[in-house]
Protein backbone atom coordinates (compact mmCIF):
# COMPACT_ATOMS: atom_id res chain seq x y z
CA UNK A 1 0.00 0.00 0.00
CA UNK A 2 0.86 4.12 -0.51
CA UNK A 3 0.85 6.87 1.75
CA UNK A 4 0.01 10.23 0.01
CA UNK A 5 1.16 13.73 1.95
CA UNK A 6 0.07 16.40 1.76
CA UNK A 7 2.60 19.26 3.14
CA UNK A 8 0.80 22.06 4.81
CA UNK A 9 3.77 24.62 5.82
CA UNK A 10 5.91 24.40 8.49
CA UNK A 11 6.16 21.13 10.47
CA UNK A 12 2.48 20.83 9.70
CA UNK A 13 1.74 18.18 6.50
CA UNK A 14 -1.52 15.78 6.47
CA UNK A 15 -0.49 12.26 5.14
CA UNK A 16 -3.05 9.61 4.44
CA UNK A 17 -1.84 6.01 5.48
CA UNK A 18 -3.95 2.75 5.82
CA UNK A 19 -7.07 5.04 5.21
CA UNK A 20 -6.39 7.35 8.63
CA UNK A 21 -5.62 11.10 7.51
CA UNK A 22 -2.56 11.67 10.20
CA UNK A 23 -1.74 15.39 10.63
CA UNK A 24 1.79 16.54 12.00
CA UNK A 25 2.40 19.28 14.52
CA UNK A 26 -0.63 21.65 13.44
CA UNK A 27 -0.04 25.00 12.73
CA UNK A 28 -2.15 27.09 11.07
CA UNK A 29 -2.30 31.26 11.96
CA UNK A 30 -1.51 33.57 9.29
CA UNK A 31 1.57 35.38 9.10
CA UNK A 32 2.74 37.45 12.24
CA UNK A 33 4.19 37.53 15.61
CA UNK A 34 3.86 34.95 18.59
CA UNK A 35 5.16 35.05 22.40
CA UNK A 36 7.57 31.88 22.97
CA UNK A 37 8.47 32.74 26.93
CA UNK A 38 11.19 35.56 26.11
CA UNK A 39 11.47 35.29 22.95
CA UNK A 40 9.03 36.69 20.07
CA UNK A 41 8.86 34.12 17.16
CA UNK A 42 7.92 35.65 13.66
CA UNK A 43 5.82 33.86 11.17
CA UNK A 44 6.29 34.61 7.57
CA UNK A 45 4.32 32.65 5.75
CA UNK A 46 0.56 31.17 5.79
CA UNK A 47 -0.30 27.67 5.36
CA UNK A 48 -1.32 26.52 2.31
CA UNK A 49 -4.47 24.95 2.98
CA UNK A 50 -6.95 26.41 5.76
CA UNK A 51 -7.99 24.44 8.72
CA UNK A 52 -11.35 23.76 6.91
CA UNK A 53 -9.03 22.39 3.86
CA UNK A 54 -7.58 20.16 5.92
CA UNK A 55 -10.81 18.08 6.00
CA UNK A 56 -11.27 15.17 8.24
CA UNK A 57 -8.39 14.53 10.94
CA UNK A 58 -8.33 11.00 12.69
CA UNK A 59 -4.99 11.18 14.56
CA UNK A 60 -2.81 14.20 15.41
CA UNK A 61 1.00 13.52 16.00
CA UNK A 62 1.95 16.50 18.32
CA UNK A 63 6.15 16.54 18.78
CA UNK A 64 5.70 19.12 21.41
CA UNK A 65 3.37 22.12 22.64
CA UNK A 66 5.61 24.45 23.94
CA UNK A 67 6.47 26.53 20.39
CA UNK A 68 4.38 28.14 18.68
CA UNK A 69 5.84 27.34 15.48
CA UNK A 70 4.96 23.82 16.10
CA UNK A 71 1.69 24.42 17.74
CA UNK A 72 -0.50 27.70 17.00
CA UNK A 73 -3.67 29.19 18.12
CA UNK A 74 -5.96 27.76 14.82
CA UNK A 75 -3.61 24.51 14.88
CA UNK A 76 -4.96 23.95 18.53
CA UNK A 77 -8.39 23.98 17.29
CA UNK A 78 -7.64 21.25 14.58
CA UNK A 79 -5.86 18.96 17.50
CA UNK A 80 -9.07 19.95 19.73
CA UNK A 81 -11.15 18.70 17.10
CA UNK A 82 -9.38 15.53 16.28
CA UNK A 83 -10.77 12.54 18.06
CA UNK A 84 -7.40 11.39 19.12
CA UNK A 85 -3.36 13.24 19.79
CA UNK A 86 -0.74 11.27 20.61
CA UNK A 87 2.45 13.79 22.24
CA UNK A 88 5.11 13.62 24.98
CA UNK A 89 3.54 13.34 28.56
CA UNK A 90 4.76 16.63 29.13
CA UNK A 91 2.79 18.29 26.00
CA UNK A 92 -0.50 15.58 27.72
CA UNK A 93 -0.34 17.25 31.18
CA UNK A 94 -1.03 20.42 29.36
CA UNK A 95 -3.33 19.69 26.52
CA UNK A 96 -5.36 16.86 27.35
CA UNK A 97 -3.87 14.69 25.06
CA UNK A 98 -2.50 10.62 25.23
CA UNK A 99 1.24 10.50 26.08
CA UNK A 100 3.63 8.25 25.10
CA UNK A 101 7.01 7.83 26.30
CA UNK A 102 10.10 6.86 23.69
CA UNK A 103 9.48 3.30 22.46
CA UNK A 104 5.94 3.37 23.76
CA UNK A 105 3.13 2.48 20.94
CA UNK A 106 -0.47 3.20 20.42
CA UNK A 107 -2.29 1.13 17.62
CA UNK A 108 -4.84 3.12 16.08
CA UNK A 109 -6.56 1.18 12.63
CA UNK A 110 -4.25 -0.78 11.25
CA UNK A 111 -0.92 2.00 11.86
CA UNK A 112 0.97 0.85 14.97
CA UNK A 113 2.43 4.68 16.47
CA UNK A 114 5.80 4.73 18.46
CA UNK A 115 7.12 7.16 20.27
CA UNK A 116 11.03 7.60 19.29
CA UNK A 117 13.36 9.89 20.84
CA UNK A 118 14.20 13.59 19.92
CA UNK A 119 16.32 16.44 21.28
CA UNK A 120 15.68 19.72 20.36
CA UNK A 121 19.08 21.06 20.39
CA UNK A 122 22.10 20.79 21.78
CA UNK A 123 23.03 18.11 24.78
CA UNK A 124 21.55 19.84 28.10
CA UNK A 125 19.00 21.76 26.48
CA UNK A 126 15.44 20.27 27.83
CA UNK A 127 15.35 22.51 31.35
CA UNK A 128 14.98 25.12 28.68
CA UNK A 129 13.08 23.80 25.47
CA UNK A 130 11.11 20.84 27.03
CA UNK A 131 10.39 17.46 25.64
CA UNK A 132 9.76 16.84 22.79
CA UNK A 133 8.95 13.06 20.56
CA UNK A 134 9.25 11.75 17.34
CA UNK A 135 7.23 9.07 15.59
CA UNK A 136 7.68 5.79 13.48
CA UNK A 137 4.43 4.63 11.68
CA UNK A 138 4.27 0.88 10.71
CA UNK A 139 1.92 -1.76 10.20
CA UNK A 140 1.14 -4.90 7.98
CA UNK A 141 1.53 -3.96 4.02
CA UNK A 142 2.11 -0.38 4.76
CA UNK A 143 5.20 1.92 4.57
CA UNK A 144 7.07 2.59 7.31
CA UNK A 145 7.19 6.40 8.04
CA UNK A 146 9.10 8.18 10.43
CA UNK A 147 8.82 11.47 11.33
CA UNK A 148 11.58 13.51 13.45
CA UNK A 149 9.71 16.51 15.47
CA UNK A 150 11.80 18.77 16.27
CA UNK A 151 15.49 17.03 16.26
CA UNK A 152 18.90 17.92 16.35
CA UNK A 153 20.30 14.45 17.74
CA UNK A 154 21.65 12.13 14.95
CA UNK A 155 22.59 9.55 17.83
CA UNK A 156 18.53 9.73 18.15
CA UNK A 157 17.97 8.97 14.52
CA UNK A 158 20.53 6.30 14.76
CA UNK A 159 18.77 4.95 17.39
CA UNK A 160 15.47 4.26 15.37
CA UNK A 161 17.63 2.93 12.76
CA UNK A 162 18.48 0.42 14.93
CA UNK A 163 14.72 -0.73 15.57
CA UNK A 164 13.44 0.20 12.13
CA UNK A 165 15.91 -0.94 9.74
CA UNK A 166 13.34 -0.39 6.87
CA UNK A 167 12.19 3.15 7.15
CA UNK A 168 10.28 3.82 3.69
CA UNK A 169 9.43 7.95 4.03
CA UNK A 170 11.40 10.08 6.54
CA UNK A 171 9.73 13.32 7.63
CA UNK A 172 12.89 15.40 8.61
CA UNK A 173 12.31 18.48 10.33
CA UNK A 174 15.04 21.09 9.55
CA UNK A 175 15.29 24.71 9.17
CA UNK A 176 18.57 25.11 11.80
CA UNK A 177 16.29 26.86 14.21
CA UNK A 178 18.59 29.14 16.34
CA UNK A 179 17.95 30.52 19.49
CA UNK A 180 20.10 33.58 20.85
CA UNK A 181 20.49 31.24 24.24
CA UNK A 182 22.13 28.37 22.63
CA UNK A 183 25.26 27.98 20.45
CA UNK A 184 24.10 25.51 18.17
CA UNK A 185 21.01 25.01 16.07
CA UNK A 186 17.56 23.92 17.88
CA UNK A 187 16.91 21.72 14.32
CA UNK A 188 19.02 19.49 11.90
CA UNK A 189 20.55 21.55 9.52
CA UNK A 190 20.93 20.67 6.10
CA UNK A 191 23.93 18.36 6.32
CA UNK A 192 22.38 16.56 9.28
CA UNK A 193 19.19 16.17 7.51
CA UNK A 194 21.08 14.16 4.80
CA UNK A 195 23.07 12.50 7.14
CA UNK A 196 19.83 11.25 9.11
CA UNK A 197 18.81 10.06 5.29
CA UNK A 198 21.72 8.21 5.14
CA UNK A 199 21.37 6.58 8.82
CA UNK A 200 17.81 5.75 8.35
CA UNK A 201 18.67 3.99 4.81
CA UNK A 202 15.35 6.13 3.79
CA UNK A 203 13.48 5.47 0.68
CA UNK A 204 12.58 8.94 0.08
CA UNK A 205 12.68 12.32 2.77
CA UNK A 206 10.06 14.84 2.90
CA UNK A 207 11.66 17.91 4.12
CA UNK A 208 9.36 20.18 6.51
CA UNK A 209 9.67 23.02 8.86
CA UNK A 210 12.40 24.57 6.61
CA UNK A 211 10.76 27.49 5.95
CA UNK A 212 7.95 29.76 7.21
CA UNK A 213 9.72 31.47 10.10
CA UNK A 214 12.45 34.23 10.76
CA UNK A 215 14.24 32.18 12.65
CA UNK A 216 15.02 29.18 10.67
CA UNK A 217 18.55 29.85 9.28
CA UNK A 218 18.69 27.36 6.10
CA UNK A 219 15.84 26.80 3.63
CA UNK A 220 14.72 24.51 0.79
CA UNK A 221 17.82 25.26 -1.40
CA UNK A 222 20.46 24.31 2.22
CA UNK A 223 18.56 21.20 2.26
CA UNK A 224 18.99 20.32 -1.98
CA UNK A 225 22.30 21.37 -1.90
CA UNK A 226 23.47 19.23 1.12
CA UNK A 227 21.79 16.50 -0.05
CA UNK A 228 23.58 17.10 -3.65
CA UNK A 229 26.62 17.17 -1.83
CA UNK A 230 26.00 14.01 -0.21
CA UNK A 231 24.77 11.95 -3.81
CA UNK A 232 21.23 11.62 -1.97
CA UNK A 233 19.52 14.10 -4.55
CA UNK A 234 17.22 11.08 -5.53
CA UNK A 235 15.81 10.47 -2.01
CA UNK A 236 14.75 14.15 -1.82
CA UNK A 237 10.81 14.70 -2.66
CA UNK A 238 9.68 18.37 -1.87
CA UNK A 239 6.50 18.45 -3.15
CA UNK A 240 4.28 22.11 -3.89
CA UNK A 241 2.76 22.76 -0.92
CA UNK A 242 -1.18 22.69 -0.93
CA UNK A 243 -0.35 19.58 -3.29
CA UNK A 244 -1.15 15.75 -2.45
CA UNK A 245 1.38 13.46 -3.53
CA UNK A 246 1.67 9.39 -3.08
CA UNK A 247 4.53 7.91 -2.15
Amino acid sequence: MTATITVIGGPTALLELGGLRILTDPTFDPPGEHPAGPLTLTKTTGPAVPPAGAGRVDLVLLSHDQHPDNLDDLGREVMAAAPLTLTTPEAAARTGATPLRPWQHHDIGPVRVTAVPARHGPPGCEPVVGQVTGFVLTGAGLPTVYISGDNAALEHVEAVAARFPAVDVALLFGGAARAPMFDEPLTLDAAGMAAAARLLKAGKVVPLHVEGWAHFTEGPPDVHAAFAEAGLTDLLLSPPPGRPVTL
